[in-house]
């Protein structure tokens, strides 16, 4: 995936930013969202839910808006998410910094930025500003 295999929809910068808004607009409200990177073709994010929130409703919350309004984007219509996220346990802080680097690094690793801050859908874009 790290190589822009497959469809690419989220290099359209609408859509990247598409996603990127609705992933900021449930920090505060659904988790605490740590990290985030928004790839061609895949997105990473590092959030903690918010008491009596699960993972199946924040994975719906920006699934389902999201693939609806890009579809609108791209005039296309059909699947626009893979059906299961992958997910993952944090288990101690060494961890949650080991995946914060991972996420942040991912368009570093796949050549295409320089540096972590350098890509415009990132945390790590964020941050540095």
């Amino acid at each position: 995936m790290d190589w822009g295999h497959g469809s690419c929809f989220l290099r359209d910068e609408r859509v990247a930013n598409l996603v990127q808004n609705s992933l900021l607009f449930h920090h505060d409200k659904k988790y605490r969202l740590s990290a985030w990177v928004i790839m061609p073709n895949h997105i990473h994010f590092l959030a903690t839910p918010l008491e009596n929130i699960e993972l199946s409703q924040i994975a719906h919350s920006i699934k389902s808006f999201t693939a609806h309004e890009a579809n609108k984007l791209l005039k296309r219509t059909g699947q626009f998410w893979q059906h299961e996220p992958f997910d993952r346990y944090i288990r101690n802080r060494k961890h949650f910094v080991s995946v914060v680097r991972y996420i942040e690094n991912n368009p570093v690793k796949s050549g295409l930025c320089s540096l972590p801050e350098d890509w415009r859908f990132s945390s790590a874009f964020r941050e540095a500003r």
